[in-house]
């Protein structure tokens, strides 16, 4: 199993400011794990993935800077396009979508990338990407459009050096919300190159027990490409939290809320002020070692039941640490240095490959 963090926490989008993010945080987090390698989710934006995609040169510099620094990269998250740590983010963030011939040409420009970075013993390499497009607007020419690309995708994957795959990533409020959506809307894709990215935060708020939505993939024949270890927000009493919950309100991402019950909104500050009932899950990614404020909680409790299953079908060996809001945390949860946010991901994946481990061995 390869376990690595996606850096789509750090806002450098060209090639020397990634490579100084290596020095700032990646190579920090190996030291506090003592790790002789550390894995990347490596996050590309779309100039630096297409000025890579195009120079063989820049791609041996970075795979050097990778080496000697005691790091390596197997999958990239291809899912914002660009400015992902911009004061505003929001709906930006599923722009340009699969209807789009710039999301396929990024896409691609990322597996050609990534032919050059995997380690000589990888099996393959993943790409995460957006579950088609925002929910709206969305109709059959649209759905059209998107399936062609997916196609073309799908046959261009096919022609490259070693083999790559992308995964869809089911999301609140998007085109493909859950994994039946996902089952249905991807049901005629290759599956040899085509799949879906489970991101557990995600899953946890579309109330999905784990051991179905993985029973659902398998029998429509979807691969779980990759797998995004994350924990989303919870009040099981969002009016007695709701004082609590607004310190979550931030401007950066949208943080879709959905209720057991059903009722759902797009953002934390509309269901507090529709006052939707109770318990709440949050698309917050919050830290996955430390309980948020009480009387918050987090979805763990979902999360290790996924590894559990996933390790047990032996579904997916490729695990990403997303927690991409360590700005937008709470004054008092937030890093205040770059040794801070070292420290805290570090954390996590120590976490992290503790519940791996603990699958493994249960």
């Amino acid at each position: 199993m390869h376990l690595s963090y996606c850096t789509n926490v750090h806002p450098a989008e060209d090639l020397d400011g990634i490579v100084r993010q290596f020095d700032a945080y990646a190579v920090a987090i190996r030291r506090h794990l003592d790790a002789d390698v550390l894995g990347l989710g490596l996050w590309l934006a779309a100039p630096v993935a297409r000025e890579l995609a195009a120079d063989p040169a820049a791609r041996r510099r970075l795979r050097h800077e990778l080496d000697v620094r005691g790091l390596e990269v197997v999958t990239l998250n291809g899912f914002p396009y660009e400015a992902f740590q911009a004061p505003v983010v929001k709906h930006a963030v599923y722009h340009p979508d699969w209807t789009t011939r710039e999301r396929l040409g990024y896409t691609l420009d990322l597996a050609r990338v990534l032919v050059d970075l995997l380690p000589a013993g990888a099996d393959r390499g993943s790409i995460s990407t957006l579950p088609l497009a925002w929910r709206t607007p969305w109709d059959a020419r649209r759905k059209e459009a998107a399936r062609r690309h997916l196609d073309e995708l799908a046959g261009v994957l096919s022609t490259l050096e070693r083999p790559i795959r992308v995964g869809f990533e089911p999301e609140p409020g998007c085109v493909v919300e859950t994994t039946a959506q996902a089952a249905e809307a991807l049901s005629d894709v290759d599956a040899e190159w085509l799949g879906v990215c489970l991101d557990l935060a995600h899953l946890a708020c579309a109330w999905e027990d784990p051991g179905e939505a993985l029973d659902r993939l398998a029998a429509a024949g979807l691969p779980v490409v990759k797998v995004q270890v994350s924990a989303a927000l919870e009040a099981a009493d969002p009016v007695g939290a709701a004082d609590v919950l607004r310190r979550y309100v931030e401007p950066r991402f949208l943080h879709q809320t959905r209720s057991a019950l059903g009722p759902a909104a797009d953002d934390l500050d509309e269901a507090l002020d529709a006052r939707l009932p109770g318990p709440w899950r949050v698309h917050y990614h919050v830290p996955l070692h430390a309980e948020p404020a009480a009387p918050l909680t987090s979805t763990v409790p979902v999360l290790r039941a996924a590894l559990r299953e996933l390790i047990r079908r032996d579904a997916c060996d490729h695990f990403d640490v997303e927690t991409y809001t360590w700005g937008v945390l709470p004054e008092e949860a937030r890093p205040r240095t770059d040794a801070d946010v070292a420290a805290g991901i570090a954390a996590e994946l120590a976490f992290a490959r503790n519940e791996l481990l603990m699958g493994v061995a249960s």
